[in-house]
Order: structure tokens, then C-alpha cells, then sequence
């Protein structure tokens, strides 16, 4: 069968519409459940003659899509059934800080056998990624397997037709589509998969849609270390929300976007009038690998009005008094081995943290990536504004999850308004295993 990480046909494309997804690619999930992780091999590959030795939760590949209404309370109980601590990271939510999941920093691991309840009522409505988060433990059970989403839905949510939902990631599979082992990666760069899937299914996803159908896609790098851009053939893109947040809703540059690990985007998209046409969305990995492909056919939908933006964020600030900001560099180097990965001069900060805030205070970070390598970075219970070179501006969006180029400075802007101990930290997370982290503290 046609590798996904090789250039796929046309026809392979095509063939693949067989396999109809006739919505959101998972089913709906109750707020208030109990989430046990537990192995469960499967073959990732269809061909492969080895089961791969995942871990999942429920027994579903696919990870688990959560849900929330907008001013609700979030419950679940997280069982852990591996055999390597755990904790659950709500990548975005600006949620109570002890319920923000970085074990070791914010809460104890959960240790094999044990469980821990989560509760907390997300202040903003978006789409967030649900990764492990513990301090020198994440990559391993998120390459197994576990990651979902967890989406809080808008009180009046954007009129379309359907939703498609896409959590995509990759795999390091051995000849036999076994997991290959796990263990240090050349210079720590990360683990970098060479199977990619979309909701645990081999791409492209497929979706049938009507002539002229509204779309709502949420789509989010779930991969250890696969940072890529995403690329629309075929169709019109809206950005509607980035990380969660809504925008004004734009077209894309070149219908293009880039798509580091941790990062989510909430499009909106009006299918072709043509029956027979098609379109997808492609990660720019050598000439093009789909990830979603649509066919279009049926009977077209009534026209429906102009794509307008998401209701905005009114919990976030207008704006941020730059002149009053407390500020500080962040120097990102590559230290000796074994420890390949600096902040500040340290692999990783348990002690003091990198800052100390009031709780309100305009807070500014001069991200300074001096390794031979793109960094993208995190900030837990947090939101910024991407300052433009000289800050007199800045971008018109918000952001929790940042790409710093190789031996470049960019800086980033926000209100500290979230007490507790917050992580700034790779998202790569072999990276952020090896040192690459620092955290703050709100008052």
C-alpha cells in the first residue's frame, strides 16, 4: 500500500474517499467521565504483521474528543493503567493552575495504578490539545498514544453544515509496524515519526460533501516532533480561531499555515458548487502528503451569508500596556551532552522560577533562539500577543504556542492574570524531556 510519507497518486486519493467519514471523526463525549490509559497494541499499518505497542484511552486509538459547553464545569477522572507516571495537560486552557496537569511542577504524577480528578470550567470556548505533561516523562506516553482534544463549544457557535474534527500524528514504526524503541534521539532533536495518520487512521481522512456545504474544521499537531505547514488544494481557506482563539477570520497567505506541535487551527470552509471537484488539506512534507481529502457530489446547499468571525474572547484584553512591562530575555542554547538543551543556562528550572509577576502585570519575553534549530515554545495558563520587531504592535491574534526561528529573537506580550507556576516549554517533547523548559510564577 502507498506509504503516507511518500508521495501519494491521485488515484491512491481517490481511493481512499471509500472510506466515507460522515462527520466529526469522533463521537461526542459527556463532561463528567472517568479516562482510564492502559495499553493496547493495534496495527498502525493495515499491512504490517506486527501489532504496535500503544497505549490508549478506552481502548480507542483514535484518542478521545471531549466536550464542554462554554461556562460549564469540566470533570474527568484519569486512571492510569501503564506502566510510567502520567499527568494531563489541557494545552490552552487557561484553567485553575492545579488543574493544569505539568507534573512535577503543578501536581504529582500519577503514578501506575492510581487515578486523579480534574475540574475546572474553561474561561474561553476553543479547540485545545490534550497531551501527557510530565517533567522528564512526556514523550513516551504521547508517542504510545495519548493525546485527544478537548473542545469547548461557543453558547451560539457559527452557523455550517458539519464539523470535521482531525487530531494528526506520526509514528516511528519498524519494518514489522512495530513502535521502533524509544530512547534518546540524535541530539535530542525529537522523535520523528515516518507513519502519519489523522484520528488514528492512516491518511487521508475522507469526507463526502455536498455542493457549496459549510465546514468547520478543527484540526491539531498531535506529533512528538513533526513540525510542518499546512497547505489547502482545492479550496478556500478561513482562519477562524488560531490555538483556540478566535481571529477575524482571514484567508491565509498562499492558503498556507504553519502547523509546529501543540498548535490548533479552526478553519472555515465553503465546499465547491461543482459536483465532481475536490479538494484537501496537505502537509508540505516533500511534495505533498493529504490529510484530509474532500469529494464533492449530491445536491448543492442553499447559499448561505459571507463567512463571518467567531464571537471574540471577552475575557481577553483589548490591549497591553507594553510601557508598563515587566521584561525579560529567554536564551535558548544547545549545552553539552547529555544535556543538549539550555534555558538561561539551565536544563530545565525545578528551583527558582525564571520570573516572578503580580497578578495583572503586562509581562514581555524576548525569546532568543540561539541553537541551529527552529524552537517551538508554550506557555501554560497563559495567552500572548506576537510582538511586531520593534513593539510598536503586534499581531491580531492571540497565541499560547510560538515557533522561534534558528538564531533569531522574537518577543511576545502578555497579561499576567493567571496565578500559580506556569511552564514555558518546548513542544517538542523530547526537547522539553531534556531540559527544554523554564516556568514563571504569577502572585
Amino acid at each position: 500500500m502507498t506509504h503516507p510519507l511518500a508521495r501519494p497518486t491521485r488515484r491512491s486519493v481517490l481511493a481512499g474517499l471509500a472510506a466515507v467519514a460522515a462527520g466529526p471523526a469522533h463521537p461526542q463525549a459527556e463532561a463528567g467521565r472517568t479516562l482510564t490509559a492502559a495499553p493496547a497494541p493495534r496495527r498502525l499499518r493495515p499491512d504490517s504483521g506486527a501489532e504496535a505497542e500503544l497505549w490508549s484511552f478506552d481502548g480507542d486509538a483514535a484518542g478521545p474528543v471531549l466536550r464542554v459547553r462554554q461556562g460549564e464545569e469540566f470533570r474527568l477522572r484519569l486512571v492510569n493503567r501503564t506502566p510510567k507516571p502520567l499527568s494531563l495537560h489541557w494545552h490552552g486552557v487557561r484553567g485553575p493552575n492545579a488543574m493544569d496537569g505539568a507534573g512535577g511542577l503543578t501536581q504529582e504524577p500519577v503514578a501506575p495504578g492510581g487515578s486523579f480528578a480534574y475540574a475546572f470550567t474553561p474561561p474561553e470556548a476553543g479547540t485545545f490539545l490534550i497531551r501527557p505533561c510530565l517533567l522528564g516523562g512526556s514523550a513516551e506516553p504521547a508517542e504510545r498514544g495519548l493525546s485527544g482534544l478537548l473542545i469547548v463549544e461557543e453558547a451560539a457557535p457559527p452557523a455550517v453544515d458539519r464539523e470535521v474534527v482531525a487530531l494528526v500524528d506520526d509514528w516511528l514504526l519498524a519494518a514489522d509496524g512495530a513502535l521502533a524503541p524509544f530512547g534518546p534521539t540524535e541530539g535530542n532533536l525529537g522523535r520523528l515519526g515516518n507513519w502519519l495518520t489523522v484520528n488514528g487512521r492512516p491518511v487521508p481522512e475522507a469526507i463526502r460533501a455536498a455542493p457549496g456545504e459549510r465546514v468547520r474544521l478543527r484540526v491539531a499537531n498531535g506529533c512528538n516532533a513533526r513540525a510542518t505547514r499546512l497547505r489547502f488544494d482545492g479550496l478556500r481557506p478561513y482562519v477562524a480561531a488560531i490555538d483556540g482563539q478566535p481571529t477575524d477570520t482571514f484567508e491565509p497567505l498562499r492558503a498556507s499555515v504553519p502547523f509546529p506541535p501543540g498548535t490548533r487551527y479552526d478553519f472555515l470552509l465553503d465546499m465547491p458548487t461543482d459536483a465532481g471537484a475536490i479538494g484537501s488539506v496537505v502537509a508540505t512534507i516533500g511534495e505533498g502528503v493529504p490529510l484530509i481529502a474532500f469529494a464533492v457530489e449530491g445536491d448543492p446547499r442553499p447559499a448561505r451569508p459571507a463567512i463571518a468571525p467567531l464571537p471574540p474572547n471577552r475575557t481577553l484584553p483589548a490591549a497591553i500596556r507594553l510601557q508598563n512591562a515587566l521584561r525579560k530575555d529567554v536564551v535558548l542554547r544547545s549545552g553539552p551532552a547529555p544535556t543538549p538543551w539550555l534555558v538561561n543556562g539551565a536544563a530545565g528550572r525545578p528551583g527558582a522560577p525564571l520570573l516572578r509577576a503580580k497578578r495583572g502585570q503586562p509581562v514581555v519575553l524576548a525569546l532568543k533562539n540561539e541553537t541551529p534549530v527552529m524552537q517551538p515554545l508554550h506557555l501554560h495558563g497563559h495567552v500572548f500577543r506576537l510582538l511586531h520587531p520593534f513593539d510598536d504592535g503586534w499581531e491580531p491574534y492571540f497565541l499560547d504556542t510560538v515557533q522561534v526561528p534558528e538564531n533569531r529573537t522574537i518577543r511576545i506580550a502578555f497579561n499576567a492574570d493567571n496565578p500559580g507556576r506556569w511552564l514555558l516549554a518546548s513542544t517538542v517533547l523530547e526537547r522539553f524531556d531534556a531540559g527544554l523548559w523554564t516556568w514563571i510564577e504569577v502572585g
